[in-house]
């Protein structure tokens, strides 16, 4: 088997895994909390922890980009899951909320798995299998964020929430082992930059492109995280108790998952044909027309398929920008350049779920999927904006 296959299955493995242990484990925070003995501010407990290690992981995300730059991906991807690892079987022994707090904050903060594989994939692939090989490694994440929640759910019944973080833990160990002796990392070239954070911001910059991406990164997660705190009480109208609301809202969650392992290598396939440019407006116009159409839907199939044909179009986004992440930019600032695009991306994942609450609590829900249809829209538009001001044949244009 070639080498960048080799690395793309491996690496696909480990992101799964990585996904799979933090969504097997955050759904249960709460949960966890109330075993810890929390009883009062509980809300606002799962709030600081959710969010705590993204904005930790959105400072630090830069700095080891730039160290991955001057050492290899390889070494970094092994530091970050070793510490996943660490973290994971701790969180198992805490005996209140601030402990776990450290730990969330230490996991940002030293986070990095999944933008250090995909640096790597994207660096280590002919040029003509980009688009697959990143489309792939977005289904890896769906998948673990699929199976996650199923088997943290049934751990924490069989067992309890502990036995589910020490799991978690372990997995992350396995992946990292596979990745320390069967993936091979050929085309690295280290960069002769300092790891200044100022100075990689700097570069990224004078990058009209690249900071043209982060900005539709950041936009398109804080859109699409608009949604995340209001589908389940959506669930709810349409006349599902609180009890069964969760599970229909996991369904309805799992529904864009499965389009997107199922349509994401195709559409990374035509982007290797057509440009990733093309693929992002096609992607962003379709999420933002398929977010409306859930609206008028007050039957819970309905409203279920269309999820799925959202999910169908919208998988092409992320990787899309991965791709425009790879061409926009030399080898030897990849590294950086994807823990940027992480750090938009966890800036809109917080921003989002502030937004969409507070919108909901005053105008309603059905507000929350008009304004992120519209939003979905209008970072189109940027995009295609950006398309155009962009100068065919520079260093930052875009194919």
């Amino acid at each position: 088997m070639e080498t960048w296959k080799k690395n793309l299955w491996i690496l696909w493995f480990g992101c799964f895994i990585v996904s799979s242990s933090f969504s097997m484990v955050i759904p249960f925070l709460s949960l966890f909390l109330i075993q810890l003995g929390v009883n009062s501010h509980l809300e606002l407990w799962s709030g600081i922890l959710f969010s705590s290690a993204f904005l930790a992981g959105a400072i630090s995300s830069p700095f080891w980009g730039a160290v991955s730059d001057k050492y290899g991906r390889k070494p970094m991807i092994i530091r970050a899951g070793i510490v996943l690892f660490v973290i994971y079987i701790l969180m198992a022994f805490v005996t209140n909320e601030y402990q776990l707090l450290v730990l969330r904050i230490l996991q940002g903060l030293l986070s990095g798995f999944i933008p250090g594989a995909i640096a790597l994939v994207g660096t280590n692939t002919p040029e003509k299998k980009v688009g697959y090989a990143l489309s792939m490694m977005s289904t890896a994440t769906a998948t673990g964020g699929i199976m996650g929640p199923m088997l943290g759910g049934v751990l924490s019944r069989i067992f309890d929430n502990r036995i589910a973080f020490a799991s978690a833990g372990v997995l992350c160990l396995i992946a990292t082992i596979l990745i320390i002796f069967w993936v091979k990392e050929d085309k690295f070239v280290p960069s002769k930059d300092s790891t200044s954070i100022i100075k990689t911001f700097g570069i990224a910059i004078h990058n009209r492109t690249l900071l043209a991406v982060l900005l539709l990164t950041m936009f398109t997660q804080f859109s699409v995280m608009t949604i995340e705190p209001v589908l389940s009480l959506y669930v709810v109208e349409l006349g599902f108790d609180a009890k069964n609301a969760s599970l229909v809202a996991g369904f309805a969650f799992s529904l864009v998952g499965v389009a997107s392992i199922l349509f994401a290598p195709r559409w990374g396939k035509y982007a290797d044909k057509v440009g990733f440019q093309k693929i992002l407006l096609i992607g962003l116009f379709a999420g933002g027309i398929g977010t409306l159409l859930q609206i008028p839907f007050q039957n819970i199939y309905w409203f279920s398929g269309i999820r799925f044909l959202y999910g169908c179009f919208f998988c092409a986004v992320f990787p899309a920008l991965n791709g425009l992440v790879v061409r926009s930019t030399e080898p030897d600032f990849r590294g950086r350049a994807f823990s940027l695009n992480q750090t938009a991306n966890q800036v809109g994942g917080m921003l989002g779920p502030l937004v969409g609450g507070a919108i909901s609590g005053v105008w309603g829900i059905h507000t929350v999927f008009g304004v992120t249809g519209i939003l979905l829209l209008a970072t189109m538009c940027l995009g295609f904006w950006t398309q155009r001001a962009s100068k065919p044949g520079s260093s930052a244009s875009a194919s």
